[in-house]
């Protein structure tokens, strides 16, 4: 995102005015996706996140150095992890999937909202510009993390939708996770799996 704002030949001033709000969306985008672990976890009968001081918005609670960046370069990255105990949840493979699927959702719910806004308004110059890149932020965030491929939300999705036996082998793969996250990180193919999606749904969502 950072990148692909400074590569384009946009006045000094709206540059500026887009990269403020880059930087406030990503806090903001990354806050709400983190606080809704939390507070799934604690809808569900875990508070250890909400002892800790993570059923909040406020975005120093949730930021991870190394993901907000890649977030801020690549379009996509992701928060500090949400800590859940299993053993305070009555159904824990089921309930850990849903607590790992609320931060998606409420990426994909913010980029509905933000796209019904762009629609109401219309596109309002800068306006605009920071409402597109807010949905697009929004997508890329809640489609990457639903890859499933551990640490990311996605493999713990997969694994509740998964019977008791095959979910063990499913979880004997995530030592393996981050490498082949890393690997499809540098393969072509990334571009195409995530961008392409974040590309229609754009598409689909603003009406443009």
């Amino acid at each position: 995102m950072l990148l692909n704002l400074l590569s384009s030949h946009l006045d000094p001033i709206t540059l500026s005015i887009l990269l403020f709000f880059e930087v406030g969306s990503l806090l903001v985008v990354l806050s709400v996706h983190e606080a809704a672990h939390a507070a799934a976890a604690a809808r569900l009968g875990d508070n250890t996140a909400k002892v800790l001081g993570r059923l909040t918005l406020n975005p120093l609670a949730h930021i991870d150095p190394m993901g907000g960046l890649m977030i801020l370069l690549l379009g996509f990255g992701w928060g500090k992890a949400v800590p859940v105990n299993p053993y305070n949840l009555q159904s824990p493979r089921r309930d850990l999937a849903l607590i790992s699927f609320a931060g998606p959702a409420s990426n994909f719910v913010m980029a509905a909202g933000l796209a019904g806004l762009f629609r109401l308004m219309g596109d309002t110059g800068v306006i605009g510009l920071v409402l597109t890149q807010l949905v697009s932020l929004n997508l890329a965030l809640g489609i990457f993390n639903l890859l499933p491929i551990s640490p990311l939300d996605g493999f713990k999705v997969v694994s509740g939708l998964l019977s008791f036996n095959l979910a063990l082998d499913w979880e004997a793969t995530a030592r393996w996770g981050i490498f082949l996250l890393i690997l499809l990180l540098m393969t072509p193919a990334f571009n195409t799996i995530l961008y392409g999606p974040v590309g229609f749904l754009s598409r689909v969502l603003l009406g443009v």
